[in-house]
């Protein structure tokens, strides 16, 4: 089956290409001997779509990596608009920030260096947003407290997607000492029990194997 879904995302890729800016993205993240994690084209391409589809003006995301889906994102917004995403890891922002460059969106995609957790309270403070879409793709064991911190950097009506809540169906083991798996497993738990937001779960396979996106919809 795996094959199969490799073989299905290539035919979707090829029918709905991306372009030498994204090639040159996924080349770099490579040369630098950065973490092969970024999004699929096909899910890059599904945030773009999604950030089109709300109207999105202002974008978060937590977890840059080397800005490949900053980037899908980022060009669904109006000129006026604005991508803050957030990393821990200076090499692999100074990779995204050339990529950034290259692919002409230095002007509307700001990478913040520095722990999420110690930077989306700056954020509040600096009363950034509301924003319109949050995608968060960081470690896994955070993910609750991210999610919170999306909502109260949000609106209602703003779309928050969550990447890597399946986790190749082991997020179905409770007696996992994966403390990433746990993490997901008490993210899902309270997304389901969030009165804050109307979510679901969407399992996804592909060339990144079997995974899945969680996605909310902020109502207050």
């Amino acid at each position: 089956m795996h094959e199969q879904w490799i073989a299905v995302d290539e035919y979707i890729t090829g029918l709905f290409p991306s372009d030498p800016a994204l090639e040159m993205v996924l080349q770099a993240t490579r040369a630098a001997g950065m973490p092969q994690i970024n999004v699929s084209p096909v899910q890059g391409r599904l945030l773009h779509v999604l950030a089109l589809a709300c109207g999105a003006r202002m974008i978060l995301e937590i977890g840059t990596l080397a800005g490949y889906s900053a980037i899908w994102m980022a060009r669904a917004l109006p000129a006026d608009g604005k991508l803050i995403t957030l990393e821990a890891d200076p090499k692999h922002a100074e990779v995204a920030r050339a990529n950034i460059a290259h692919a002409g969106l230095a002007d509307r995609i700001e990478v913040r260096l520095g722990i999420a957790l110690d930077v989306l309270p700056q954020l509040a403070a600096e009363r950034k947003g509301p924003f319109d879409l949050i995608f968060i793709d960081a470690d896994k064991t955070n993910l609750t407290t991210y999610f919170d911190w999306a909502v109260r950097l949000a609106r209602p009506g703003s779309l928050i997607i969550t990447d890597n809540v399946i986790r190749h169906g082991e997020v179905l083991d409770d007696s996992s000492a994966d403390a990433g798996l746990q993490g997901v497993r008490r993210f899902n738990e309270a997304l389901a029990a969030d009165r804050r937001v109307t979510a679901t779960i969407v399992q996804m396979v592909g060339i990144k194997g079997y995974d899945g996106m969680a996605l909310a919809v902020v109502r207050e």
